[in-house]
């Protein structure tokens, strides 16, 4: 098998390499290549921190990496001078078909870079989180293959607008992060494709998120809501909760960890409801910061409206901090309600002030969904086994 694997030589694409909201993306590369697979990345755009605000492994990967649009217009030109005399056919009909739009014009670009750079470096499979809209392009072009993995929910809400069905018709097979993605794109395509899907779960090394010390009386009792802060994660439903157990004179302190287009309407809704010492945004940080807020934490609560399978939820479950979160899309294959967390419904703000107050006045409760959230991440997302049962997909899908 180790044989088999390390003859497995796989181009990563990706959006952004290293990205603070996408933490999942370099350990899943960094575990393939602990497992024996060849992994080479490129990604789109160049890291969204300086060198200095990145951790050690983030730093490594950064200056391993290919980036796409950094790569400036000299070299993009040779790469499409050589992808025209080589493979003129190709490129042309790849080009009149990204005439529809000057969106997809742009992704053809890319595409030829990435199936440029894959040319020279002798790889001959891509797959692609995030990335699929280039990715997608790069197999009309070069004699390559395509895999991507995808985590929703905005390609499910719209599969027309996002061309999920093409995505699937040029991959050789396709990821999805959680069951209900998987039910979705067999939803949005043929039955005749049904057998090109997978099912791999992401994960968190427990080890590295291990249980944090218990605080049995905290006070001020600590919420924690990770991610960017953007109108799907619907954080104004949070702060709404916030409120009212403030209201009721609890003390109770939220602390936004993330950044995002909503983050000035959010301040607003904080200014506004004299919330000021009881939320704070903390912004983008590294693992390492996030790990000492965890640390502090004693709930994680998410508000979305919509969600893929969120990582953040696995990272605080293995340190056994008690989430809360809606029973949205993938969420309820993570979380059994009553069991090792708590589900509410979603944009009910009054719902998710009373299970967050539920936790506040119940420490053993708090302790025993911990507890049991750390076995869930151990029996079902442990970033080891998951990351291993991907490497068997590529494995299998691949050794023709």
């Amino acid at each position: 098998m180790e044989s088999r694997r390390s003859s497995l030589r796989i181009a990563y694409l990706l959006s952004q390499y290293p990205a603070v909201n996408h933490v999942f993306m370099l350990r899943e590369v960094r575990y393939l290549r602990q497992l024996g697979l060849e992994i080479q990345v490129a990604s789109i755009r160049k890291p969204d921190r300086d060198p200095g605000a990145m951790t050690v492994a983030e730093r490594e990967e950064a200056k391993a990496a290919s980036y796409v649009k950094s790569a400036g217009l000299a070299r993009l030109a040779a790469a499409h001078a050589r992808t025209l005399a080589t493979r003129p056919g190709s490129y042309i009909r790849g080009l009149i078909g990204a005439l529809r739009s000057l969106h997809s014009l742009f992704y053809f670009a890319e595409a030829v870079a990435v199936g440029d750079w894959m040319r020279r470096q002798g790889l001959t499979h891509v797959h692609t989180h995030y990335a699929s809209a280039v990715g997608e392009m790069v197999p009309r072009i070069f004699p390559v293959t395509l895999s991507i993995t995808f985590h929703g929910p905005a390609e499910f809400q719209d599969p027309v607008g996002w061309r999920l069905v093409e995505k699937v018709q040029a991959s050789l097979f396709c990821c999805a992060i959680s069951q209900y993605g998987v039910s979705q794109l067999m939803y949005a395509c043929e039955y005749a494709e049904w057998p090109k899907m997978e099912l791999t779960l992401l994960g968190v090394d427990p080890n590295e998120f291990a249980a944090r010390p218990f605080r049995a009386m905290p006070a001020p009792f600590q919420i924690i809501c990770v991610g960017r802060l953007a109108a799907v994660k619907g954080q104004h439903v949070l702060i709404a909760a916030t409120a009212a157990l403030a209201k009721e004179g609890r003390q109770v302190r939220l602390r936004f960890v993330g950044d995002g287009p909503d983050r000035a309407a959010l301040v607003r809704d904080v200014e506004e409801r004299c919330l000021a010492e009881h939320v704070s945004f903390e912004g983008n940080v590294n693992q390492d910061k996030l790990m000492e807020m965890y640390q502090e934490s004693d709930v994680l609560a998410l508000s979305s409206f919509a969600e893929g399978l969120p990582v953040v939820l696995m990272e605080a479950m293995a340190m056994e901090i008690p989430c809360v979160a809606p029973w949205v899309n993938g969420i309820p294959e993570i979380i059994t309600h009553g069991s090792d967390g708590l589900l509410t419904p979603p944009g009910d703000a009054e719902a998710l002030a009373g299970a967050i107050a539920r936790l506040m006045d119940d420490a053993d409760l708090r302790r025993t969904l911990g507890e049991k959230a750390r076995v869930k991440v151990l029996e079902k997302f442990d970033l080891r086994r998951n990351t291993e049962r991907l490497a068997g997909v590529f494995e299998r899908r691949l050794s023709g």
